[in-house]
């Protein structure tokens, strides 16, 4: 196996999934507006991908230990792509509902494409590897919403069906590529691996008993790491309703101005997972790469409500797009190295439900906050990202130079 070209390949699939995944965003909440959707019904559709996709990455995860990572990927791809269709022809609401959730169903890519790179990088090239993949949420989460703007701009007739065709055919394409150029990560595959997980939910007590197992065999890093996932993706998530609300409220910018902000950190991602932490994680210790993007997000996503321009907006975004962007990847590696490589599926998986989790929250936590003052959302949920330096100083990556 070539492995360049296989991590290549990989980041193509992810990159190209993840544009389909954000043309849809921007015109969602139009979309169901136009069903009659009330504000809670519209928070409870962006919410469900998310609640889904905490139920089944863990599962999608044990399933690519058990029968490899190319099934997997090929089976949610195609999954995702069907999703798409039912969404570019939804007739009420309820159809948009079911087909956002059977959306986050499908969306096992992530967790087998993390599993993917654990398998063909060494330890001291993890977070590298795990960079691409970071790389790739930028680039889509760049283009994806662009894209959607512009469809949205000169399809006024019929602009959800142009969105869904084309996310459609973005996952199909994800699904090819895989099919004809990705060879498969694994020598052998494990019938037996993850079984537990696999015959289980999020939800039922077969899983956290097996997640405390993973737990007790780390001496207690696992979770640990676990609830970093969790935070530092709240921390991003929490401000998905309050920083459009602080932008148009207190700077009195336009939403053009919003959606510049978000491509610039869609670019800041790319920058810095595609390339820059290659140099860094040569250089530096991983929990210290993982403190310093700790900090700097909670710096940032702290000073944004006491921006007083577009200026002063811009540097906090990037402090803390810089931050996200280093402790992310860093943290993925951590966790897939306190697993066997058997177990890469599994563990890859459970921490995709974990920020799923947090995704699902997020967006009501901030609105919740929000309700108290406008500085809430950032500066409480910065203190709460801080806690994220206590963990991973005895885990296996904790020692790694």
């Amino acid at each position: 196996m070539n492995k360049k070209a296989s991590l290549l390949t990989v980041f193509i699939v992810v990159m190209i999934d993840l544009i389909g995944f954000g043309i849809v965003l921007p015109g969602l909440e139009t979309y169901a507006a136009d069903f009659g959707a009330s504000a809670l019904l519209t928070g409870l559709i962006y919410s469900s991908y998310s609640f889904a996709q905490l139920i089944f990455s863990p599962i999608w995860g044990s399933l690519s230990d058990r029968i490899g990572r190319r099934p997997v990927m090929m089976i949610s791809t195609l999954g995702a792509s069907a999703a798409y269709l039912l969404f570019a022809f939804s007739h009420s609401l309820w159809m948009l509902l079911f087909c956002r959730i059977f959306a986050g169903v499908m969306a096992g890519n992530i967790s087998a494409a993390q599993a993917y790179v654990a398998d063909v990088t060494e330890e001291k090239d993890r977070a590298k590897g795990m960079g691409l993949i970071g790389a790739a949420f930028g680039i889509g989460f760049v283009v994806g919403p662009a894209l959607g703007g512009i469809i949205l701009k000169f399809f006024p007739g019929n602009p959800f069906n142009v969105i869904g065709l084309l996310a459609a055919g973005l996952s199909f394409l994800s699904f090819f590529l895989v099919m004809t150029c990705l060879p498969e990560s694994r020598s052998k595959t494990n019938p037996e691996a993850g079984n537990e997980v696999v015959r289980s939910g999020v939800f039922t007590k077969l899983f956290w008993t097996r997640l405390k197992k993973i737990n007790s065999d780390s001496r207690g890093v696992f979770l640990g790491l676990l609830i970093n996932v969790f935070l530092l993706t709240l921390g991003q998530a929490s401000i998905y309703v309050a920083f459009p609300n602080f932008c148009r409220t207190q700077l009195h910018l336009p939403v053009s101005a919003v959606y510049r902000q978000y491509i610039l950190m869609g670019l800041v991602a790319v920058v810095i997972q595609g390339g820059l932490i290659r140099v860094l994680a040569k250089k530096f210790p991983e929990r210290k790469i993982f403190w310093l993007g700790s900090l700097l997000l909670a710096l940032g996503l702290g000073s944004i409500p006491f921006a007083q321009n577009i200026t002063s907006l811009t540097a906090a975004m990037m402090i803390m797009t810089v931050g996200a962007s280093l402790a992310v990847p860093v943290l993925t590696s951590m966790i897939s190295k306190e697993s066997s490589p058997e177990n890469y599926g599994m563990i890859l998986g459970i921490s995709q439900s974990f920020s799923a989790m947090a995704r699902a929250v997020g967006p009501t936590w901030g609105s919740v906050l929000l309700g108290v003052s406008f500085h809430a959302p950032f500066v409480i949920t910065a203190v709460l990202v801080l806690l994220t330096l206590r963990v991973g100083f005895t885990s296996k990556a904790s020692a790694v130079r």
